[in-house]
């Protein structure tokens, strides 16, 4: 008897007890707009053809595929998972989840940092989870998440790794 084609887990219905998007603040697109903006017309200046067009059809479009890319980083805690962009992290591992301000995470991020932490942290939000693991096979210590609501995040982990 050979296995069902659709061996893998049927996702979840219920919505996630926690997710949010690190994109960024309104003002960092504005002024990543207006500098290619700006390089497009230096470079246009005087340019007569292709040369005239060109800047502004390259430059505009790929800045906002940067910026776009810059803010894609997803946070979620959904079918007892951790869920930061591709990496998953099963709740039962976690031992302890600490919600961190501006200055908690520049300590842990800081000159004494553990070189196996997993770290996704994007310096345009102020606040971060420090995620303590409990797993013997795994050498990563812990993980350091950015969040603008560290607090929450905390908290919907730990309640997560209880209901498990």
């Amino acid at each position: 008897m050979s296995p069902s084609p659709s061996s893998a887990p049927a996702p979840s219905a219920a919505p996630p007890a926690y997710a949010e998007r690190l994109g960024l603040p309104w003002w960092y697109w504005l002024a990543g707009l207006g500098l290619a903006g700006l390089l497009a017309t230096e470079l246009w200046m005087g340019a007569t053809g292709v040369r005239s067009w060109l800047p502004f059809v390259l430059l505009l479009p790929a800045t906002v595929a940067a910026l776009w890319w810059l803010g894609r980083i997803r946070v979620a805690v959904h079918d007892g998972e951790l869920r930061v962009d591709d990496a998953r992290l099963p709740v039962r591992f976690v031992a302890d989840a600490v919600p961190l301000d501006a200055a908690g995470r520049r300590e842990v991020l800081g000159v004494g940092a553990d070189p196996l932490a997993f770290v996704v942290q994007r310096p345009w939000v102020g606040g971060a989870v420090q995620v303590v693991l409990d797993d013997p096979a795994d050498p990563t210590p812990f993980w350091v998440v950015s969040s603008r609501r560290p607090v929450e995040l905390a908290a919907a982990i730990m309640a997560a790794r209880d209901a498990a």
